[in-house]
């Protein structure tokens, strides 16, 4: 499975960005997606989930009312729409392919990343 994360850009407090996450390649409905981030100087933290195939979704508590997971299967692709960004919502957003979890560990496929800038 490949993955391609896109939709990352430089917005200000408050803004939105819809970040999208294109799947490629073999069986990619057998896997949940999920998006995590790092900031500089931080480990990697989850931060959304969802299933390919039932669309449960699962999301950090630090973007829960802010941020909606959701996917369009006729595309292959998951969308993270992120709402009143915060600037400790920047970082480098990757999307990855695999268990469904909010462990990293357990996620087989990850995208290139996209940087997400909030100004204040």
């Amino acid at each position: 499975v490949q993955l391609q994360a896109s939709g990352g850009g430089l917005v200000r407090a408050g803004g939105s960005l819809r970040l999208s996450c294109t799947a490629s390649g073999r069986a990619p409905s057998s896997y949940a997606i999920g998006w995590f981030r790092q900031a500089p100087g931080k480990e990697r933290e989850f931060v959304a989930t969802i299933t390919w195939s039932g669309g449960t979704t699962y999301s950090a508590d630090s973007v829960k009312g802010r941020f909606t997971i959701s996917r369009d299967n006729a595309k292959n692709t998951v969308y993270l729409q992120m709402n009143s960004l915060k600037p400790e919502d920047t970082a480098v957003y990757y999307c990855a392919g695999g268990g469904g979890t909010s462990y990293s560990n357990r996620y087989l496929y990850w995208g290139q990343g996209t940087l997400v800038t909030v100004s204040s």
